[in-house]
């Protein structure tokens, strides 16, 4: 036999249900969203669009080149090369990789900036002919 818990009326509502009720979820996601906002046409310099790539692509040659200075310094000194000998390929490869992901991120926003364009010249077009 089942036993069905008694009907809440309005003042005895659960707290999930009052949040579910008051909640905006529309306004509060493209508020919370990280990622450029579709609905804002605030023109942006080339700085700031490509600054995060820029930084990685710097700070990756910066650790290769350390990389490189550290792998080569077992030539010169003839001390204890056991640790240059195992840093200085892990700051190669890390400043390597840094390097390629910073090289393969101006593409990838390139393409999105296309894709955008775009986007904003169909709606143009469909406003245009939609709203008459």
């Amino acid at each position: 036999m089942e036993i069905h818990p008694k009907s809440l009326d309005r003042s005895e509502k659960s707290p999930e249900s009052k949040d579910l009720i008051t909640s905006h979820t529309a306004s509060t996601l493209c508020i919370s969203s990280r990622s450029e906002s579709v609905w804002t046409n605030t023109p942006r310099n080339k700085w700031e669009i490509y600054h995060k790539p820029i930084v990685v692509v710097s700070v990756g040659g910066a650790i290769f080149l350390f990389g490189v200075v550290v792998t080569s310094l077992p030539c010169f000194i003839k001390k204890d090369p056991t640790v240059y000998k195992l840093c200085g390929p892990a700051f190669l490869s890390l400043g390597l990789m840094l390097l390629v992901c910073g090289f393969v991120w101006i593409p990838v926003i390139r393409k999105k900036q296309r894709q955008r364009q775009k986007s904003h010249f169909f709606q143009n077009i469909k406003s245009f002919f939609f709203n008459r």
